[in-house]
């Protein structure tokens, strides 16, 4: 491979998945370092619950990351679009406009979900930005980096590697084995929802956005966002952070709403809607008497977010 600094190419066509990746390893993938956006399924990175967006362009064989992304990592920025701006220029006044010029923009999926344009950069140039931000986190973003943009290349092709990644890392975080149990079914349960969807003419990530939602809201009385209020979470996966009870009531929520859909021949998102907030309503009906009759909530507040000031861990 040529050694030489590589120049991103303006044409964003070359930039594609490197393999189709099947619906049922989705969840996988995520939950071992990986978060998947289920309308492109194009993977984005995971550093210590942070995503960071990276796009593989076949013709260098080789990962872009948002430099936004690695930014918000490093220094924990309410606005890193701000902070990278800034930087940007104080790297071409000291005169490193080499590092600046090789970050070039393509169009990444932003957090309202709309397709924007935001610097990229190959790990080569990451690691010169990284070298010049005071930040703790610099070393482990180079192994991270390092990790990422080399070695997992391969879990595309073979996404069971991503699996057993998946419950190595459950394990290594301090997840029990009943919790690691309930969570893999719990994935298994909504990809065959998620599947049921996309034969049945969903297909845009804010119907699938939609459809969770209306499931969440009807079983635990609160919205995703809502309920990941409650535990503190910002961009972290909301799953990976519910109880056992949670795990189970999404579960049987899922479940319900893909078995109604297949009876009810759900087609479309008007139709899926029906069936999302009927098979909601079944695991909510069933969390309200578990809750009347033993007096505890199973909504919870808890996380398993690593410790700090206002955060709660799971015992």
């Amino acid at each position: 491979m040529n050694s030489k600094p590589h120049i991103l190419p303006t044409d964003p066509r070359q930039f594609t998945a490197r393999v189709v990746i099947r619906p049922k390893w989705l969840e996988f993938l995520a939950s071992s370092g990986y978060y998947v956006d289920m309308a492109s399924k194009k993977l984005v990175a995971v550093f210590e619950d942070q995503p960071v967006r990276r796009s593989w362009n076949e013709a260098e064989e080789q990962w872009y990351f948002s430099v936004v992304d690695i930014i918000s990592v490093l220094t924990q920025s309410e606005n890193p679009q701000v902070y990278w701006r800034v930087f940007k220029k104080r790297l071409m006044d000291e005169g490193s406009s080499e590092t600046v010029t090789k970050c070039n923009g393509l169009k990444m999926v932003a957090p309202d979900g709309k397709m924007r344009v935001t610097d990229v950069a190959n790990v080569e140039i990451l690691l010169r930005i990284i070298q010049s931000i005071p930040s703790p986190k610099a070393e482990p973003v180079k192994l991270w980096l390092a990790k990422v943009g080399y070695e997992r290349l391969q879990e595309t092709a073979d996404p069971e590697l991503a699996v057993n990644r998946g419950r190595t890392t459950w394990q290594k975080m301090g997840r029990s084995k009943k919790w690691i149990e309930q969570r893999m079914l719990g994935v298994e349960t909504r990809n065959k929802l998620t599947d049921y969807w996309a034969d049945h003419g969903i297909s845009k990530k804010e119907e699938y956005a939609i459809l969770t939602n209306i499931i969440h809201e009807e079983w635990s009385g609160l919205s995703v966002r809502g309920h990941k209020n409650l535990k503190g979470l910002r961009r972290q996966n909301l799953r990976d952070h519910m109880v056992e009870a949670e795990l189970i009531f999404t579960a049987l929520a899922e479940l319900s709403t893909r078995q109604i859909s297949e009876s009810e021949k759900a087609e479309g998102l008007p139709e899926s809607e029906v069936a999302a907030h009927k098979g909601g309503k079944i695991s909510g009906k069933a969390r309200e008497a578990l809750e009347l009759q033993t007096g505890k909530k199973i909504v919870t507040g808890e996380n398993y977010l690593r410790p700090r000031a206002e955060s709660k861990k799971l015992k």
